[in-house]
């Protein structure tokens, strides 16, 4: 089977669902809407930005000022230039979306894919939704597709639906999506399906490739400290604040404690934080890591924290589990699905630090009880997430979509 895979070329778990349909035989063209290197296993590369994608990574680009006042006018400057990038994003996005069409359906009948797959609704998603009648058309839903980018305009919200109306099949990581996709247009008498967003997990693969950080961040973390990890960097729907105001709150009770902060190094917000609170070496900002780097401090730490406003199924969330990290996460419908809180996790409320530290706090003094949830969450991985259990479902949902046309 060839797929013409839409997606953003640079993203992790674009390059992983490549890897997975490798894995299943089939061919894979991608079209990035973002300037990427070819990525192994694709048979061509094609680029299309759509939504400003070719000025968007220039966005994520930041450098910490010099001083503490410079830093902090420059953090402001460049949340606000963020923000209003993104405001321009859901306002002009869809516009340009309609723009590339027509170079895109070119692309559809000269390529000739049994199956056109969009990773995500906005925006890659909407420009799929162009692909002829004749061609079968895929989409994933991640986690915040419906509940914050599809309502961010009167834009947005007309051409996600139009998007979902035009699927043959959607797939979501969570029950709750595929119930939100039906809300917005989505056929019900259509083929859908509930699969990890990055493909499955690999267990074989992480325990093997885990690796140890260099020697300039690993000197920042003595190998006697306990600590817990932060994956999530800073995003538009992480709660930043949340976070970095529990720290101390952890630390005044166990100041032996540390924090671990992945894709945090020169970011505005967390530099903002903290300065704001006074934090110390003890909380350390990191650059993105490799896969196996972060692996191996997912299985170090006592605890992972994600703390959001919007999610599906994170694939940090999923990799923490696998890893043995104890999952602390924001109390939202999705993530219930995979934790059940006091017994293999905790779900709190994203607005409120002081219950970000209690959970924390309970899952540094309660040994016992980490020890049954990595027993419960390797079990939950192993039987719902990993590869093994997944690509055949992917394979089967393909070829029920391919025959729709």
């Amino acid at each position: 089977m060839h797929i013409l895979l839409v997606a953003d070329g640079r993203s992790p778990i674009a390059r992983r669902w490549i890897d997975t349909v490798c894995a299943l035989g089939d061919r894979i063209t991608l079209l990035s809407t973002f300037p990427c290197n070819q990525p192994e296993g694709t048979d061509r590369l094609i680029y299309l930005p759509v939504a400003f994608s070719q000025l968007a990574s220039r966005q994520a680009q930041t450098s910490p000022g010099v001083g503490k006042n410079k830093s902090n006018r420059r953090s402001h400057m460049l949340s606000s230039s963020t923000s209003s990038f993104i405001q321009a994003r859901y306002l002009l996005g869809p516009l340009t979306v309609r723009l590339a069409a027509p170079r895109f359906r070119k692309i559809v009948q000269e390529i000739q894919p049994d199956i056109v797959h969009a990773l995500r609704i906005p925006f890659e998603g909407m420009l799929a939704a162009y692909t002829p009648g004749s061609t079968p058309l895929v989409v994933s839903i991640w986690g915040n597709d419906l509940t914050l980018h599809a309502p961010a305009s009167t834009g947005m919200s007309k051409v996600t639906r139009q998007t979902l109306r035009r699927a043959d099949g959607l797939l979501a990581d969570v029950q709750r999506d595929l119930r939100l996709g039906r809300q917005w247009g989505f056929p019900t008498n259509r083929p859908s399906a509930v699969v990890p967003g990055n493909g499955g997990i690999d267990l074989a693969v992480m325990q093997r490739e885990r690796s140890p950080l260099p020697d300039e961040f690993s000197a920042l973390l003595p190998a006697d400290m306990r600590f817990v990890i932060n994956p999530r960097g800073v995003r538009a729907y992480t709660r930043t604040d949340t976070f970095f105001q529990a720290v101390p709150l952890v630390q005044q009770k166990h100041p032996e404690v540390g924090f671990v902060c992945p894709s945090m190094q020169g970011q505005p917000q967390a530099v903002a934080w903290m300065q704001r609170l006074n934090l110390d070496a003890r909380t350390i900002l990191l650059p993105p890591l490799p896969q196996g780097q972060l692996w191996d401090l997912f299985s170090r730490s006592v605890a992972s924290v994600s703390i959001t406003t919007h999610d599906g199924t994170p694939n940090t969330l999923l990799e923490a589990m696998a890893c043995g990290s104890f999952p602390i996460a924001g109390d939202l419908e999705s993530l219930r699905e995979w934790i059940t809180p006091g017994e293999n996790g905790f779900l709190v409320d994203p607005g409120n630090p002081d219950e970000l530290a209690q959970a924390i706090l309970q899952a540094l003094e309660q040994p016992e009880m980490r020890e049954k949830a990595v027993k419960i969450n390797y079990k939950i991985i192993s039987t719902r997430a990993e590869v093994s259990v997944v690509r055949p479902q992917i394979a089967s949902f393909y070829q029920t979509v391919r025959g729709l046309g």
